[in-house]
């Protein structure tokens, strides 16, 4: 079969398309043809050796397809299944194995294509809301790169739950994507001083919540936009790893509280997997969440879905299609 592989950390040239042998089916796994693999920032960190990675290896976190295969003591699913998952590694491929518990149905109602944007990003925007900071009517929160997979997603769901939402973005198209997506206020961060324009938008109290995938460039604006005893969940670091700093700085600007928290540790059970995804999958089947394809690829052009992720100018998903 067809696969990424990358043999070396580096820059989106050491993704090789290439010919693999097809992955092992072990008594308890199944064997899934991938129709849909996300494209993410933790891609890129594996791949440039951020994470410390086996080399080598077939990179991507989540996808959907059908199932084609079953291990003999699998009796829970069946060739034909459609089927998502996130977590492990290997769905730059055409197939990939995986264990029956790591797996969620995917609807009638939901696309291939769609359930594929939903696993990492949509589970992540669930966990975020839901068990992170349990966005309630009245709260307030910021939510830096608004326009991005997991801030569209954040945008619809907080203001559904009764929530204010301010996004900051760059770009007058993404400022329209998130106020399309449920922002009330947007932040052009490459023009105002964020943490400034939050206080004016709070009446100088600040956001209860800040959801912050961008690290490195938007830590200090993050902590100063926060209200007395406010939470700063810091779920990603496209702009680079937050340096280390004193958590004096915490008690002298409110008692604040900060998170670093991870997927995994949000869908550690087959039972809370489930539930998060059947509500994401639910929402869309329903219509009430909307989902942004920035653009699909196909699985020899995963570097240029790298290089176009990288450049932060894209707004939605990122996708390749193996098949």
């Amino acid at each position: 079969m067809k696969a990424v592989v990358v043999r070396t950390a580096g820059g989106p040239e050491v993704l090789e398309y290439t010919e693999v042998a097809q992955p092992p089916v072990g008594k308890d796994d199944v064997l899934i043809d991938v129709a849909a693999a996300g494209v993410n920032f933790i891609d890129i960190y594996q791949r440039e050796g951020i994470y410390d990675m086996p080399l080598p290896y077939t990179p991507g976190l989540e996808g959907s397809g059908t199932i084609s295969a079953v291990g003999p003591d699998v009796s829970d699913f069946a060739p034909g299944d459609r089927v998502a998952w996130a977590g492990g590694m290997g769905s730059y491929a055409e197939q990939v194995v995986r264990h029956p518990d790591t797996l969620v149905r995917v609807p009638d109602a939901v696309t291939d294509l769609q359930a594929a944007q939903l696993m990492l990003q949509g589970l992540t925007a669930h966990y975020l809301i839901t068990s992170v900071f349990d966005i309630k009517p009245g709260h307030t929160a910021l939510v830096h790169a608004a326009a991005g997979g997991v801030g569209l997603l954040l945008c619809q769901l907080i203001s559904q739950r009764g929530g204010t939402v301010i996004g900051t973005v760059s770009t007058e198209a993404k400022e329209t994507a998130a106020r399309t997506a449920g922002a009330a206020h947007v932040i052009r961060y490459d023009q105002d001083p964020v943490a400034e324009q939050v206080s004016a938008l709070t009446g100088g109290a600040g956001v209860d919540v800040v959801y912050d995938g961008v690290g490195k460039s938007t830590f200090d604006a993050s902590l100063a936009s926060l209200r007395t005893r406010g939470l700063l969940a810091l779920f990603g670091q496209s702009s680079g790893a937050v340096e280390a700093f004193d958590p004096q700085v915490l008690n002298q600007r409110g008692s604040l509280s900060l998170t670093r928290p991870s997927l995994a540790h949000f869908v550690a059970t087959p039972e809370e997997l489930r539930w998060r995804a059947s509500e994401i999958f639910g929402a869309v089947a329903a219509g009430t969440l909307d989902l942004a394809l920035h653009d699909s690829y196909a699985l020899a052009d995963t570097a240029q879905a790298h290089r176009d992720l990288a450049s932060r100018a894209t707004s939605g998903k990122l996708v390749l299609l193996p098949q």
